[in-house]
């Protein structure tokens, strides 16, 4: 009897998982920062801007968020030009609004001037028809800790190839 909803339960999650599409994501990110929290948010887009998504023309790396006059931005957002446009056309790298509760946009404040973190973009996606982005408040990786994640990355590799060879 107790299987039952566990089954539905992870029904659900799969069902989830499939209304959301991964239309880019920034690789990037997790290798030069520490992602501490990650915020979703819609954002404000134009109807070129939102046709070009759908053809995956986007590109997140080097872009980042910012805490402009009581509102979020994002910057360095590169959407590209919608193949079939016609005369209305956008500009690829413009700043974009992000749409986020005005709690949330308050905690994003103090913690970004406060403790000196960034917004960094990590991913864009579908989530029922809509464009969504998730945004990580970010703390900078120092040289040291990247060798160090590396070296950490190196070891678990080696340690599953011996796992496996051993299984053998």
């Amino acid at each position: 009897m107790s299987a039952q909803p566990s089954r539905e339960k992870s029904e659900r999650k799969s069902e989830r998982k499939k209304a959301e599409r991964i239309i880019a994501e920034n690789r990037k990110a997790h290798h030069d920062y520490h992602l501490l929290e990650t915020f979703e948010a819609g954002l404000a887009l134009v109807g070129t801007e939102v046709k070009a998504i759908r053809e995956g023309r986007v590109n997140l790396r080097d872009s980042f968020a910012k805490v402009e006059g009581g509102e979020v931005y994002v910057h360095n957002v590169h959407i590209g030009a919608y193949s079939s446009r016609g005369y209305a056309d956008h500009e690829p790298l413009r700043p974009r609004k992000l749409l986020l509760h005005r709690q949330e946009i308050r905690k994003l404040i103090g913690k970004t001037t406060e403790r000196g973190m960034t917004l960094v973009p990590v991913r864009m996606y579908f989530k029922n028809g809509r464009v969504k982005i998730a945004i990580s408040l970010a703390k900078g990786k120092k040289d040291y800790d990247r060798r160090e994640t590396i070296k950490r990355r190196e070891i678990d590799r080696e340690t599953r190839a011996a796992v496996k060879e051993r299984g053998r």
